[in-house]
């Protein structure tokens, strides 16, 4: 007999802000999400066998970065990073999504969803998440979960960086 899988027993979702002593962890997480990415775009890998992510330091050190990882009943599921006032639109007040990623074994049971709409309650303002146009099933949940996090119809816009087609979704999240 099969037991339940533990995000079926446990499936209390937390998104802790990641202390400098867990930049290995979130290093590692992050190569998993270059691996499921690569599929998507060119990605090198090093000769040391990693994508490596070079700006993850900054999150420790520059003023408005913050680095989270997400548990799912106390597991490992996830990782986040947000930026303040880097983004696409060139405002400067302006929330970005730079990087959000959950771990195969914990898709599709709205746990991305409940992971962004938590970082947006934490960080009230003028927010923007790009997507890359032909990452079909990111654009859509994306769409879903911004949607349903303002009770607004969430609308892309395109454009292009070099030579890869994007799209942008720009709103506003009020502390709920």
């Amino acid at each position: 007999m099969m037991s339940q899988p533990r995000w079926e027993t446990d499936s209390r979702v937390e998104v802790l802000l990641a202390a400098r002593e867990q930049e290995p962890i979130l290093a590692n997480l992050l190569e998993l999400y270059a691996h499921d990415f690569s599929e998507l775009r060119d990605l090198d890998i090093g000769e040391d066998g990693r994508f490596g992510y070079g700006a993850l330091p900054l999150y420790w050190t520059e003023p408005g970065r913050f680095p989270f990882l997400v548990r799912v009943g106390g597991r490992l599921a996830g990782l986040v990073l947000v930026r303040r006032g880097l983004g696409i639109s060139g405002e400067e007040a302006v929330w970005d999504m730079a990087e959000f990623f959950v771990v195969r074994g914990y898709r599709r049971r709205r746990i991305g969803m409940q992971v962004a709409h938590e970082v947006w309650r934490r960080f009230p303002g003028r927010w923007e998440v790009r997507v890359m146009q032909k990452n079909d099933a990111a654009r859509r949940f994306w769409q879903e979960a911004i949607s349903l996090f303002t009770g607004e119809e969430s609308h892309a816009v395109a454009f292009e960086r070099e030579g890869v087609a994007w799209v942008l979704f720009l709103f506003e999240s009020g502390r709920v």
